[in-house]
């Protein structure tokens, strides 16, 4: 919308506060505030989902791949063929070998749940996720046969255990004797602690060679799953199609999303909700950049008639104000991305920040599964949000445009 000099200058006067027009220049500033807001706000909300899904996937993908084919009782005896299998099948980047079973772990008298996992030595080495962020010890101490283990981060703190205790795993469904079915105990020495980032897992996983770990569920040569990667997860499904035919009536596929299943539409559809609840917020400073722009109308009716007289078109009444009202909605959507940058750089500081003043837990990570607030803005998402708003915005200034444009000069200056 190109204006003229005194187009500009006209707009340029009305969006400055005149001698007897605080008032007007205050719901303006009120409106510019809402619209800053409400932009904020999604662009917050929006990363915030965003990044919960991004690290969830992340670290629960990363940890136990895009799909897993699982034997039937939690055993999958002719292993060896299907791994041959996965390997060969097309968009199959890696197969693996793994083992999983939740048993309890005791260290000086105290007891907890955990999730053993025996894993191959390379995929333990080569897991991105868990070490990410080892916090002692290190993790190429687990060989096979030698006894050790990584523990997370929760598990650790709960037990108190530290790198060098030794861990003792009692393992209930142990050998039977003619006195009934004996529990099995090993102790293993801790050589790792680290954190994945995800509460459940933290608090009860203990990582192991997966040799040590058939040794303690007495499994023989016998796993529990393979674990698969795929070229695309989005795609698990369709490039896992032959592999579940070949493998039918010995084993079942379980990708991410049929795992988590729950979890990731629930988010989904809070994602949904949170952005049509929080387009709300911009829709009301709409609201108020209409009412603005009508009082400045009612307020400048004689100025109005006094330029249609000079020769002022209706066109250029019209784009008078709807510039004036654009640059409000425009400097609020602005200010709203610097707002909402600024709180997502310092997200963390604020939410302990907050948790300091009221002296309530706002992040339990017991609740939320990550142990941070995450981000991860979507330029797309972004862009959408803020062409919202200047659409909204410049919706809000046609009426009032238009009835200045349609301002009869005569009737307003019979008197003057």
């Amino acid at each position: 919308m190109i204006l003229s000099r005194y187009e500009r200058m006209i707009a340029k006067r009305y969006l400055l506060p005149g001698k007897g027009e605080g008032f007007i220049f205050l719901v303006a500033g009120i409106s510019l505030v809402a619209v800053m807001l409400g932009v904020a706000a999604l662009i917050i909300v929006m990363s915030v989902m965003n990044g919960f899904r991004a690290e969830l996937f992340d670290k629960i993908v990363g940890l136990n791949g895009h799909a897993v084919v699982q034997g039937y009782g939690g055993r999958l005896p002719d292993w060896q063929s299907i791994l041959k299998q996965a390997k060969a099948t097309p968009g199959v980047t890696s197969a693996t070998p793994m083992i999983e079973q939740p048993l309890l772990g005791s260290f000086q008298g105290r007891v907890e749940a955990v999730l053993v996992r025996g894993m191959t030595v390379g995929d333990i080495r080569a897991n991105k996720t868990m070490k990410a962020k080892i916090i002692s010890g290190n993790l190429d101490a687990l060989t096979p046969n030698a006894a050790k283990i990584g523990v997370g981060s929760r598990l650790a703190e709960n037990l108190g255990l530290q790198v060098g205790d030794s861990l003792t795993i009692i393992n209930p469904a142990g050998r039977s004797t003619p006195f009934g079915t004996m529990h099995r105990e090993v102790s293993y020495q801790v050589a790792a602690i680290f954190e994945i980032g995800i509460y459940d897992y933290d608090k009860a996983l203990v990582v192991m060679p997966i040799e040590d770990a058939q040794t303690l569920l007495l499994l023989g040569d016998v796993v529990g799953m393979i674990e698969v990667e795929t070229v695309n997860p989005d795609r698990v499904g369709a490039i896992l199609e032959p592999l579940a035919a070949k493998v039918a009536g010995r084993a079942v596929i379980n990708d991410w999303r049929q795992m988590n299943a729950s979890l990731f539409e629930a988010l989904a559809v809070e994602r949904v909700a949170m952005f049509v609840v929080l387009s709300i917020i911009v829709l009301v400073a709409v609201f108020n950049i209409l009412s603005s722009l009508i009082m400045l109308v009612r307020a400048k009716t004689r100025d109005i008639a006094i330029l249609r007289t000079m020769g002022a078109s209706r066109v250029g009444l019209v784009k008078i104000f709807m510039t004036v009202g654009v640059t409000i909605g425009a400097l609020g959507m602005v200010a709203g991305m610097v707002l909402g940058f600024t709180f997502l750089f310092f997200r963390q500081s604020v939410v302990n920040a907050i948790q300091f003043v009221t002296g309530q837990n706002l992040w339990d990570p017991s609740i939320r599964f990550l142990t941070e607030l995450p981000s991860q803005p979507d330029p797309v998402e972004i862009t959408v949000i803020c062409v919202m708003a200047l659409l909204f915005s410049f919706l809000a200034t046609l009426y009032p445009a238009f009835k200045a444009a349609n301002t009869d000069p005569v009737q307003v200056l019979r008197y003057e």
